[in-house]
């Protein structure tokens, strides 16, 4: 769809300012974890001001936990440097209609430098953008969709913090994988998703009931990747605005119970050449036909799983999902159209792409796509052969390769690789692994609920 509904230029927000229907611009950009940080403008202070010059925002957004506290130990901002400003850029293309708030429209930013006014290297954004212009200089553009699993609960999200988020409710009360009754007991809020995405520039395909009690999924279109990774990002802020303006939670973490499957983001990706899908071809692969680029672009993105898992599973809870029978995959196996393996390939012709299973819902679009396009791009540049395309159940196949089982495995692997340095460069791998080892040692100095249960009355 080339001009979505709910897509603005700055004539058209114009228009509907003076008309009295928006009165209000969110500016906003995202932090390591995928959240959108900025300001509320006054849309006419924005028309007059900042579409055109931007805003600044301090650059310890960039070095702050979740907690928002500043973390110590990054170079690119800290204590000793005062924590300045850099400068937030809206990008015109992502202009939209909030059609969720009230007399509300949204773009978001890309970070410059306040003083060279190049971009800033560690932002998420900035890191993929680098990766596309690589792909773009030899030819290839990507297209991409996010299937977003998440759950829901009747609780509101103040209850659910008051409750320390233990023996929450889901909206479902047992397994409503595709099943219509349980979703209409969700459709108060997952119709208003799909009603209030479809007006605001992200067209929505279907939702569905998933595994897990309370658990769907929201599948938009698929679009050029850059393009996926805003719409991924506005589409996850935007259910937890609706989930906290119908008093209900909603959670993307990607394991939130023990008891109850994890919720992936699937990523389906192809390679372009203009308007052509490059992944079509007549060289048999395994049970599909495809073409080189397909085969080279699987083979790399395979290989480069360990030492970029950190970008397609950032956080510890992340590794929860990794258990064998769970759907979640546990093998670096690809096959056709086969839900045990990392990589299911699907579709056929101009529709051929890669389904990779791997990543979870809580990770961030920008980071999880970038690493796509880097690893794919390495494997076309060195014809990196895949390994065989592998039949039957992968959960039982003890022969194939298991994916990083911990945050601190991942980490690891991503901070010593040299791939990684000379891909994205020495300081986002610097920036990057501090962020995950920091992220891994504020959970080994916590003390858990399941550490309490265990020890408190019998150790």
């Amino acid at each position: 769809m080339d001009n979505p509904r709910g897509m603005l230029t700055r004539q058209e927000l114009a228009a509907l300012v003076g008309a009295g229907q928006i009165d209000t611009v969110v500016v906003a950009f995202t932090d390591h974890y995928g959240r959108l940080h900025g300001k509320r403008f006054d849309a006419v202070h924005f028309l007059d001001v900042a579409f055109g010059h931007g805003t600044h925002g301090c650059d310890y957004l960039l070095t702050v936990d979740m907690e928002m506290e500043p973390v110590p130990g990054y170079a690119y901002s800290n204590w000793e440097k005062g924590y300045g400003d850099f400068h937030m850029v809206p990008d015109p293309s992502t202009l939209r209609v909030a059609s969720w708030l009230d007399r509300t429209a949204l773009v978001l930013c890309d970070l410059a430098d306040s003083r060279t006014g190049e971009p800033v290297p560690v932002a998420p954004r900035s890191i993929l953008k680098r990766q596309l212009e690589r792909a773009a200089q030899i030819g290839y553009t990507f297209k991409a969709a996010s299937e977003l699993e998440y759950f829901l609960y009747t609780d509101s999200y103040r209850a659910a913090a008051e409750r320390r988020y233990q023996a929450l409710t889901p909206a479902g009360w047992y397994i409503e994988d595709y099943h219509l009754l349980q979703g209409t007991r969700e459709e108060f809020y997952n119709g208003q998703v799909r009603r209030h995405l479809a007006a605001s520039g992200i067209p929505v395909e279907n939702s569905k009931g998933e595994w897990g009690r309370g658990q769907h999924e929201m599948n938009i279109a698929y679009a050029e990747i850059l393009d996926m990774a805003d719409r991924h990002t506005v589409m996850k802020h935007a259910m937890k605005d609706l989930a906290e303006l119908n008093g209900v939670s909603v959670t993307f973490m990607a394991k939130p119970t023990a008891e109850e499957a994890g919720s992936s983001c699937h990523l389906h990706v192809s390679v372009w050449e203009g308007d052509r899908n490059a992944f079509g071809g007549d060289t048999p692969t395994g049970p599909v036909r495809t073409s080189d680029v397909f085969r080279w672009f699987l083979g790399g993105w395979m290989a480069r799983v360990p030492e970029l898992m950190v970008f397609m599973a950032p956080t510890v809870n992340s590794y929860k999902r990794y258990r064998d029978g769970s759907w979640a995959p546990t093998r670096l196996a690809w096959s056709h159209d086969n839900r045990t393996a990392g990589f299911r390939v699907v579709g056929h012709d101009q529709s051929l792409r890669i389904e990779c299973r791997i990543p979870g819902a809580d990770v961030n679009p920008y980071l999880a796509y970038a690493s796509v396009v880097a690893a794919g791009l390495d494997g076309i540049l060195h014809r990196v052969e895949p390994p065989p395309s592998f039949d039957g159940d992968a959960y039982q196949a003890d022969s194939i390769p298991r994916v990083p089982g911990t945050l601190r495995e991942a980490t690891e692997v991503f901070a010593s690789s040299a791939f990684v340095r000379e891909t994205f460069g020495a300081d986002v791998q610097e920036h990057y692994t501090h962020f995950f080892r920091s992220e891994q040692r504020a959970f080994e100095e916590a003390v858990t609920d399941w550490e309490r249960i265990r020890y408190f009355e019998r150790i």
